[in-house]
């Protein structure tokens, strides 16, 4: 049951105040931001692109040209996400004011797998961003770290965050909707790592100017609200700071892009959204409330297997936001419709995990 009287109302300002003050906060770094990513000019020198198969990826490079976009503003996100989080532990830490102590969202129990997965998987996608763009100077089509390395390393960080469920957290059961908690034991581990990994591929919905943004908010809300109905405030919290942090990028992200969110931010968001998903014991609904993520990354499956197995492909070319781009959609249709369905999508998704509880 949801705690009542004043502390519920501390609870729901902690949540959404502290969201707003994320947003804001990211509105007033983004000059600061802005200036230093034009400064050192942090685009890749040419639009050339490869697909996951290694070769030229001409439809896509013919849709998207643009080439003086700084393509890491996922720093806003996650950078907004820590300032906030650090400056309430320091305050909860270093002033005794009860206030403060409420609205502090750092917690052992809750807080601190999140905070290590975000940061960790960030500056991997920073690294990979950052060696796109200096191989780009360099007129080479390919770039950044490669991808049996960032699968590696996000397996890394993942078996880190399954451990901590699994042997600090004494977590062994799956929640099934309209079933119960079913007993997996170690298997919760292996479970863990796979279920990161597919979330981290759907990292491909980016590429349009707002639509990582808009899709990625819409879970994290869901999220948000479904830790604050089983008393999770904290990760509640924290999953509201993101909502607050990406709706500040979207300001500056929709048509046309003052800059572009990047593998800086895809790759921590992805990775953090996983864990968000096991605390609230409502991971099988994943693919529901994040359902864009799923059919981005499934359409490259689908995409790939089909030119190995029978040389000719499915879509256009994938992932399928781009596919409809190619159809002749404008990107801003693509955008908006993409958004209304992550709102519909996490709205059920929402409702399927409070079922029964």
């Amino acid at each position: 049951m949801i705690e009542t009287g004043n502390d519920l109302t501390l609870n729901i300002f902690k949540v959404l105040g502290l969201s707003g003050l994320s947003f804001f906060l990211a509105i007033a770094l983004t000059p600061i931001l802005t200036r230093y990513m034009y400064m050192y000019k942090l685009w890749k020198a040419s639009s050339g692109k490869r697909d996951l198969t290694g070769e030229e990826a001409i439809v896509f490079n013919s849709l998207h040209n643009e080439t003086h976009t700084p393509r890491v503003g996922g720093i806003l996100i996650w950078g907004s996400v820590f300032v906030i989080a650090f400056t309430f532990w320091l305050l909860s830490t270093y002033t005794a004011i009860p206030f403060f102590e409420k609205l502090n969202f750092v917690s052992r129990s809750q807080t601190w797998i999140l905070l290590f997965t975000l940061i960790t998987a960030s500056f991997l996608g920073l690294a990979d961003d950052m060696l796109q763009i200096w191989a780009s100077r360099k007129n080479r089509l390919t770039g950044g770290i490669d991808l049996w390395v960032r699968i590696t390393i996000v397996t890394l960080i993942a078996l880190v965050g399954a451990f901590w469920f699994y042997t600090k957290l004494d977590w062994r059961t799956l929640y099934f909707p309209g079933i119960g908690n079913i007993f997996i034991g170690i298997w919760y581990i292996p479970f863990f790592v796979l279920t990161m990994l597919a979330t981290f591929s759907g990292s491909v919905i980016d590429g349009i100017d707002g639509l990582s943004g808009g899709v990625l908010a819409s879970a994290f809300a869901a999220y948000s609200g479904i830790a604050f109905f089983q008393n999770q405030f904290d990760v509640a919290t924290f999953a509201g700071v993101i909502v607050g942090a990406i709706l500040a990028f979207l300001w500056f992200n929709i048509p046309p892009a003052r800059f572009w969110m990047g593998e800086s931010g895809m790759v921590g968001l992805t990775t953090t959204l996983t864990v968000i998903a096991f605390f609230t014991d409502s991971v099988l609904l994943l693919p529901i409330i994040a359902l864009p993520l799923v059919l981005a990354s499934g359409s490259d499956i689908i995409q790939i297997a089909s030119r190995k197995i029978r040389g000719k492909k499915v879509f256009l070319v994938a992932p399928i936001q781009h596919h409809f781009e190619a159809k002749g959609w404008p990107s801003h249709k693509v955008t908006m419709r993409f958004w209304v369905m992550s709102v519909i999508f996490a709205i059920i998704g929402m409702a399927l995990a409070l079922i029964g509880r």
